[in-house]
């Protein structure tokens, strides 16, 4: 009795969460319904078809780009002999520490010829691989390599080896990598809007700019909802529902790493080349900027620390409230696997597709018209960031319940413990990591997230994402230097753990 109480518990607040995340889409596709026969006539128009256009192109270059260059980096890094492998792992992180519109602005600031499609393909493939390369190196550096070796002693070749044994295994990873991916292109702004590519997401902040809540925007961003659906369509399938845990340790020994022989240097020279255009084009584009600005010190610091101090007290509180928020449906998943808790999880990412301000302005609809009393507070910016954040949770809970299989906690029960026991002393010791890695991903997301701030802040809160956005705005790019420097100072070390769960993933 106490177990079905639980699960429903579990099952009610997993409702509950989904409901919340689908607000703004009951404010959306409200606005577009009420638009009748004029929804048709807007949708067909051809600048419609364009957008369709340029947003399919850059996910149909960007999300396979990001997943072929995150997944080798992962093989190289993990399960060859690649020269200095330690260091690969952190500057392959690294891209993290910088968000995309700094990379966007550090590019067009360096050549402002390189935008429209190429550039913004460009940017975004370098800024997102990591999302792909983090859960894929992990779940090498913890996969039993006995299967590898056995194909290998059979006489597969290494690369033969690791497509009929490691890569079906790390389905998961790669496809939670993916829809990480593709839903950032969805909702991105900052990177489109420095290069000039027009999508649904730019052209919705242009509609929503002419008039508050416009029925315009709303039928474009009812566009992206599908484009949304077809992609979370597409991940369950790719996923397929293949087991990736084991009962028992397998072989807890490193894996024998596959000589390179003549690749080693065309390897070692094509991480060089990702690593110095994700990471070292902007951060040395911020430093020129800096120097240029010849600000003083004093000054500088007495102009940026509030905003420092503001954007990491919501990030973490940001960060710990998706978690939470994530964490019944991710469980449900996990443990019961139907067709009511797999939509319960889509649920929760539907609405991350949507562009920031499309969120933002759906929360702030809702609050004037039934809750004015949570009209510009804090609650309602953390609400946002966790509709908008709860992918990046969901992905990485759902890594670390896979590791965790059921029989384990079955065990444990017919042993006398209960629910609470089980959860923190056979659950979470093994989903550790990749909770932790959830908890990095989501602050440094909301550290650098833009147009939901900018809507749903309390008057007075300001974050270095809006103070570098406003200068950038006024192609002040001195101005905006140090709060770009700031951003990706703050983001180092919390990069520097994601590497550490890596590490310490066995």
């Amino acid at each position: 009795m106490r177990a079905s109480s639980s699960g429903r518990g579990v099952a009610l607040a997993a409702t509950l969460v989904a409901g919340v995340t689908l607000l703004p889409l009951v404010v959306v596709l409200g606005d577009a319904l009420g638009a009748g026969d004029a929804a048709a006539r807007f949708l067909l128009r051809p600048r419609v078809g364009m957008l369709l256009g340029h947003t399919a192109a850059l996910v149909a270059v960007t999300v396979p780009a990001a997943v072929v260059l995150g997944t080798l980096a992962a093989w190289l890094v993990e399960r060859t002999a690649l020269p200095g492998a330690a260091l690969w792992r952190t500057l392959l992180l690294a891209p993290l520490a910088v968000p995309a519109f700094v990379s966007a602005y550090a590019w067009v600031s360096v050549a402002p010829s390189m935008t429209g499609f190429a550039g913004s393909a460009l940017v975004t493939t370098l800024a997102y691989f990591p999302f792909v390369f983090l859960p894929a190196a992990a779940m090498l550096r913890v996969l039993d390599p006995g299967d590898e070796e056995a194909a290998r002693s059979l006489g597969l070749s290494p690369a033969a080896a690791m497509r009929r044994t490691v890569l079906p295994r790390l389905r998961p990873a790669l496809t939670g990598g993916a829809l990480l991916v593709g839903l950032h292109l969805l909702a991105e702004y900052g990177v489109l809007e420095m290069m000039r590519f027009q999508t649904f997401t730019t052209a919705v902040m242009q509609q929503y700019a002419i008039g508050f809540s416009d029925v315009s925007g709303s039928l474009l961003a009812s566009v992206l909802l599908v484009l949304c659906l077809l992609m979370l369509t597409a991940e369950v399938v790719a996923r397929g529902r293949r087991r990736v845990s084991r009962i028992g340790p397998g072989a807890q020994r490193p894996s024998t790493p596959v000589p390179l022989g003549a690749w080693t240097v065309p390897a070692v020279v094509l991480l060089l080349v990702v690593v110095v255009l994700a990471v070292g084009v902007p951060v040395a584009t911020v430093v020129r900027w800096l120097v240029a600005g010849r600000t003083e010190l004093g000054a500088l610091a007495g102009d940026v620390a509030p905003v420092v101090v503001s954007t990491v007290g919501l990030a973490v509180l940001g960060a710990l409230a998706t978690l939470v928020a994530a964490l019944p449906a991710a469980w449900l998943l996990s443990r019961r696997r139907t067709v009511a808790s797999l939509l319960l999880e889509r649920a929760t990412f539907v609405a991350s597709a949507l562009p920031g301000v499309v969120v933002g302005l759906a929360l702030v609809t809702l609050s004037v018209r039934w809750a004015p009393g949570i009209y510009q507070t804090l609650g309602l910016l953390v609400v946002g960031y966790a509709i908008g954040f709860i992918p990046r949770s969901m992905v990485a809970l759902r890594a670390g319940l896979a590791a965790s299989p059921t029989e384990l906690s079955d065990a444990a029960r017919s042993l006398g413990l209960r629910g609470p026991s089980r959860l923190v002393r056979v659950v979470l010791p093994l989903a550790a990591p990749s909770v932790l890695a959830g908890l990095v991903l989501v602050a440094l997301a909301v550290g650098t997230e833009l147009t939901a701030t900018l809507l749903l802040a309390p008057t007075g809160v300001d974050t270095l994402a809006l103070a570098f956005w406003r200068a950038a705005a006024e192609l002040d790019y001195a101005g905006a230097a140090p709060y770009a420097a700031a951003m990706i100072a703050l983001s180092a070390p919390a990069t520097l753990l994601l590497r550490r769960q890596i590490v310490v993933a066995r």
